[in-house]
């Protein structure tokens, strides 16, 4: 696989984002259809081919927390059958962060339980950001070179002078 090989993709949640992460590395977002049904349901098709490439998938679980999280599992989904290489799940803001920790009888890991479902959905990595500080390091297992240069910075695109 190349470095040349890899693709952003986006879903509702924060198109905006993805584009601005995409022109920042010279590039333009993969194109995917994603919308809700009447009944709710999400429908996801991806409209580009994605075989054997570092497909990159950027999408917070930000209001609504729900339909968002759903959303990012079955784009996940749709690349997997759509023989994506390697699938990364970049969220920004990811639900449920604070519930790391079993900290009561009784109740659930929730961050845990959303990490899981991603990796059961087909990501290979996950990127969060905007977990709280002492959250367990294993709900991010991304690669670990590329989480040691990510850093949170303001998006620029090549070339563009800072301010």
């Amino acid at each position: 696989m190349y470095a040349d090989q890899f693709e952003i993709y986006h879903g509702n949640a924060n198109p905006e984002l993805a584009r601005k992460i995409a022109h920042y590395l010279g590039s333009d977002p993969g194109k995917a259809e994603v919308f809700q049904f009447a009944n709710e349901n999400i429908f996801v098709k991806i409209l580009d081919n994605v075989r054997e490439k570092d497909v990159f998938l950027v999408q917070p679980t930000s209001h609504p927390v729900n339909q968002s999280i759903m959303e990012l599992l079955i784009m996940i989904d749709a690349f997997k059958r759509a023989s994506a290489g390697r699938i990364t799940a970049v969220v920004p803001f990811y639900a449920y962060g604070r519930s790391d920790k079993k900290d009561q009888p009784r109740v659930p890991i929730t961050a845990r339980l959303i990490a899981d479902m991603i990796t059961v959905a087909g990501a290979h990595r996950r990127l969060p950001h905007g977990l709280p500080q002492g959250t367990n390091p294993g709900l991010a297992r991304a690669h670990p070179a590329l989480a040691s240069r990510v850093r949170p910075r303001p998006l620029r695109p090549k070339g563009a002078s800072p301010g």
